[in-house]
């Protein structure tokens, strides 16, 4: 069976979509995917006011290498880069952005 037409060009990324677009997709569902290590890095900050560089060392390396395994795992960014091709493809047909849910964290 043969690809309909278009296929091909639908699946190319630009530059901008590679480098920014899909990262972003990572960042923010690894955020979600870590919440209970940024619940505790945040509550570590709130609590230790000026220090938490030095306090919430153990929280923000829980963090860090939470996050970092995400960022660095090649079927997350496959993941991630399927989730941005389907909006594009979805924008793309209707026109219409689909809304960005905002995640109530401080970070």
């Amino acid at each position: 069976m043969e690809p309909p037409p278009g296929a091909a060009e639908n699946s190319k990324l630009r530059h901008v979509e590679k480098d920014v677009l899909i990262p972003v997709i990572m960042r923010d569902r690894a955020k979600e995917l870590c919440s209970d290590k940024v619940q505790a890095f945040t509550k570590c900050c709130k609590e230790t006011g000026f220090l938490m560089v030095v306090k919430c060392r153990k929280e923000n390396t829980a963090l860090k290498d939470c996050l970092v395994g995400y960022y660095s795992d090649p079927s997350f960014y496959e993941e991630c880069k399927t989730e941005y091709l389907k909006q594009r493809e979805e924008y793309r047909a209707t026109g219409i952005k689909k809304k960005k849910q905002k995640i109530t964290s401080n970070i």
